[in-house]
């Protein structure tokens, strides 16, 4: 409409035509669902698109009745506390901590009434989440992956493919309490039945994932192992640097650390699980309550291998580990 017309329409009519805008003005924000993670958006973003198509499923999309806030903590646990005190502050609709069992703890110290969907490792019973994975109870559910079956299974895979390995070094993160202590106990235990010694390390800063891998140079252990956790998830890159520099075969919780040139890698399938920490989310949003939907147990494991890796070390990948590789990296 051009202005000089537009001058002249009567006071009723510019009311008129202004009354959506008011109405639009008064409409109701959407609600707000507070994601919350450990690692970084660049190493997460596969898992983030999963979550999203999750929350699709079940008729909610970002952007047209929900809301979704990122906050990636890349390693700083540390910052959990303000950030869901924040988050339960301004009543969020859903907290959802897909792979991070320190947030989850974090939402679960925070609040008894905002429903909390998470995906963790370790047993969400004992972590004191749920009373139980068929009735939850109280305010959270999600995912559980099995640990001690996958911890020991990557450590059984590990020494497959590299079978004069016996002295491993086990990198954890000792700010991830939950991995940390289930990743060393689960190992501990596993190591002996293959006939291979375990040493653990911890870091919790690049400055020490760099001092780790300069203990490993020295020591010279036959392999790494390394922690699930998000911080060392958004940390792929450094750590399949320093392992190529010094020539040291390395496995790895997620498939990231493989497409970025890692060996190897055995775990849950961490886009699958975040698809259902989504539905899970969604489901709630549209009504369900959390003490009515049982606790998952992540079923989908992948195992990939790097070939060029595995050639660049000389270690030669027998066909019965090729055989059983979900993906081979060439």
């Amino acid at each position: 409409m051009r202005r000089r017309n537009f001058i002249t329409l009567s006071g009723a009519a510019a009311a008129s035509l202004l009354r959506p805008r008011a109405v639009r003005a008064q409409q109701p924000a959407l609600p707000v669902v507070g994601f919350v993670n450990g690692g970084s958006p660049e190493a997460s973003a596969l898992y983030a698109a999963a979550f999203r198509k999750g929350l699709n499923e079940t008729g909610v999309v970002e952007g047209q009745n929900v809301t979704v806030e990122y906050h990636w903590l890349e390693g700083h646990y540390d910052r959990l506390p303000a950030l869901l005190a924040d988050l339960v502050r301004r009543q969020v609709v859903v907290i959802a901590t897909p792979a991070s069992a320190p947030a989850a703890l974090a939402a679960k110290a925070a609040t008894a009434t905002i429903p909390i969907v998470f995906g963790v490792a370790d047993d969400p019973v004992r972590l004191g989440l749920v009373a139980s994975l068929a009735r939850p109870g109280g305010n959270a559910t999600g995912i559980n992956f099995f640990t001690q079956e996958v911890a020991a299974k990557r450590l059984r895979l590990l020494h497959d493919l590299v079978p004069k390995a016996v002295r491993i070094a086990v990198l954890v993160d000792p700010a991830n309490p939950s991995s940390a202590e289930t990743t060393s106990r689960n190992v501990q235990e596993a190591a002996p039945t293959m006939g291979l010694q375990v040493e653990m390390l911890n870091a919790t800063t690049i400055g020490e994932i760099d001092a780790a891998f300069a203990t490993l140079a020295r020591e010279r252990p036959d392999a790494v192992f390394v922690a699930p956790d998000g911080f060392f998830a958004s940390r792929a890159v450094q750590f399949v640097t320093l392992a190529a520099r010094d020539r040291i075969p390395a496995a790895y919780p997620v498939r990231d650390f493989v497409a970025a040139g890692g060996l190897m890698s055995y775990g849950t399938d961490i886009a699958d699980m975040s698809h259902q920490v989504g539905v899970y989310t969604g489901k709630i949003i549209k009504g369900a309550k959390p003490a009515d939907l049982p606790v998952l147990q992540s079923t989908k494991f992948e195992f990939v291998i790097n070939l060029q890796t595995a050639r660049a070390l000389g270690i030669d990948v027998q066909p019965n580990v090729l055989s059983i590789a979900d993906e081979v990296i060439e």
